[in-house]
C-alpha cells in the first residue's frame, strides 16, 4: 500500500503519467488561448488590421485544441502542430511590431533619443513590447504537449518510408 495514496486508489499505470500531463498542458493551452482573446478584447486591440492577426492565431489554436482533445489523430496532431509554429510567430512579430512602435514614438518625443537610453524607453514604453510574447510561449506550451505523442511515433512506426 503506498502512503501517499487515498483510500481505495490504484497506482497509476506506467505511461498513465505522461497522459495526465499530455492533457494538463492542452488544458493550459486552451485556457492561454482563452485568457489572450479576453484580454485583447479588454485591450480593444482592433484599431488595424495587423492587430487583428492574434485574434485569428488565437482563434485557430482553440479550434485546433477542440480537434485534438476530441480525436488526437497524427493530422490533427500536425495541423496543431503548425497552428502553434503560427502563434510563435504571430508572437514574435507582434514584439517586433510593438517595439518599433514605441521606438517611433519615443523618437517624437525626444529626436536625440540613442542607444541604449532608447532602447529602455522603447521597452517600458506606452505599447507593452513584450506582452505578445506570451502568444509564443502559448505557440511553445503547444508543442511541448505534442512531443513524443505517443500518436505520432504509432503513425511514425507504421509509415515505411525512409526518414
Amino acid at each position: 500500500m503506498d502512503v501517499g495514496m487515498p483510500p481505495g486508489a490504484s497506482p497509476p499505470r506506467p505511461g498513465d503519467e505522461g497522459s495526465v500531463l499530455r492533457r494538463l498542458l492542452l488544458a493550459l493551452v486552451a485556457f492561454t488561448a482563452l485568457g489572450l482573446t479576453v484580454e485583447l478584447v479588454l485591450l480593444e486591440h482592433v484599431e488595424s488590421l495587423s492587430q487583428w492577426v492574434p485574434f485569428g492565431v488565437l482563434a485557430a489554436g482553440l479550434v485546433s485544441v477542440a480537434v485534438v482533445a476530441h480525436r488526437p489523430t497524427p493530422r490533427a496532431l500536425r495541423a496543431f502542430q503548425v497552428t502553434m509554429g503560427l502563434c510563435i510567430a504571430a508572437g514574435l512579430l507582434g514584439v517586433i511590431l510593438h517595439y518599433r512602435g514605441n521606438v517611433e514614438f519615443e523618437l517624437e518625443r525626444d529626436p536625440s533619443a540613442r542607444g541604449l537610453d532608447l532602447l529602455w524607453r522603447s521597452l517600458t514604453g506606452a505599447t507593452p513590447a513584450l506582452a505578445p510574447g506570451a502568444l509564443a510561449q502559448l505557440g511553445l506550451l503547444g508543442l511541448a504537449y505534442t512531443y513524443r505523442h505517443p500518436v505520432l511515433r504509432r503513425a511514425r512506426e507504421r509509415d515505411p518510408r525512409p526518414r
